[in-house]
């Protein structure tokens, strides 16, 4: 029995139609029907029910398909396994972060801790603050970095870190030297909810006290800083994503006098702690603590 036929096997139950399963595994429908054969010949059963061009998995095509996929999973896993040793890698870690982890302390981070465990190989999904509970919890990440706690209340979230939150403008010190908020938000637009945590309250809390205010949501940090850099507004933003911006004269932080700042938190998901999870999560909490 061959791994291709299988795979054939696998879509055509699926499709119910050799047409769209050449067309999947980009060959010929005589190939499909051949591999077809040949499995059914080796088996010495019929998977399939063939009435004209149409095709319908029998009651042992039913009961055969949750093994072949089966064989076909361990198969693809143990070459992907004996890849990873022939690159001298042990074990794997796959990690669901958000997007403004990813693009602020994680690189820097992941670069020290991976020189320290080379044998571990790291892999990075990056997702909405609220899809990485879910991940972690079905078994796809190893463990999530998120800065919103889960609604998965069997996962263990640890807090790892809260930074203050501020207020930032396009870099161009003369004309902050004497501008007061109302000013501010007078020449430039507020950009909102780059963050899933603060921002219902925090714009909230600028209405009321500047009901005039413009505002312009984008939902990536990474394009709000680059709008700002243009003077298309300002925003609200942790102090470890606009650090390196702020030290390079990119952008500038500005006081806030009349709103409350709040604070943003870094959260650790976790479910299953092997060692691998272990190592990583206390490396990254010593880390973060530097930020």
């Amino acid at each position: 029995m061959e791994i291709k036929w299988l795979r054939t096997f696998i879509i055509a139950a699926k499709y119910e139609n050799f047409r769209k399963t050449s067309e999947q595994l980009f060959l010929t429908q005589p190939a499909i029907t051949k591999h077809i054969k040949k499995l059914e010949d080796y088996l010495d059963i019929k998977l399939f029910e063939r009435i004209g061009k149409k095709i319908t998995l029998t009651s042992a095509g039913y009961h055969f398909l949750p093994h072949a996929k089966e064989i076909v999973s361990k198969y693809e896993q143990g070459l992907s396994d004996f890849d990873l040793w022939k690159q001298g890698y042990k074990r794997k870690l796959v990690i669901a972060t958000s997007p403004q982890i990813a693009a602020s302390v994680l690189p820097v981070i992941l670069r020290r801790f991976m020189e320290i465990h080379p044998d571990i190989e790291v892999l990075l999904n990056i997702l909405n603050s609220y899809e990485i509970g879910l991940e972690v919890n079905e078994g796809r990440a190893s463990l999530g970095l998120t800065k919103i706690q889960p609604i998965q209340g069997n996962l263990n979230c640890e807090e790892v870190h809260k930074e203050p939150v501020m207020l930032v403008g396009p870099w161009n010190s003369e004309s902050f030297k004497e501008t007061n908020e109302q000013q501010l938000f007078e020449k430039y637009r507020v950009i909102t909810h780059n963050h899933p945590e603060y921002w219902d309250q925090l714009v909230h809390d600028l209405k009321r006290n500047f009901p005039h205010i413009k505002t312009m949501k984008v939902n990536q940090i990474e394009i709000t800083k680059r709008l700002i850099e243009e003077g298309l507004g300002v925003s609200y933003l942790p102090l470890t994503m606009v650090k390196e911006e702020i030290k390079s004269q990119k952008l500038i932080e500005i006081k806030s006098e009349k709103i409350s700042l709040p604070t943003s938190s870094t959260f650790v998901l976790t479910k299953v702690k092997t060692s691998e999870v272990c190592s990583f999560v206390k490396y990254f909490k010593q880390e973060i603590e530097k930020y």
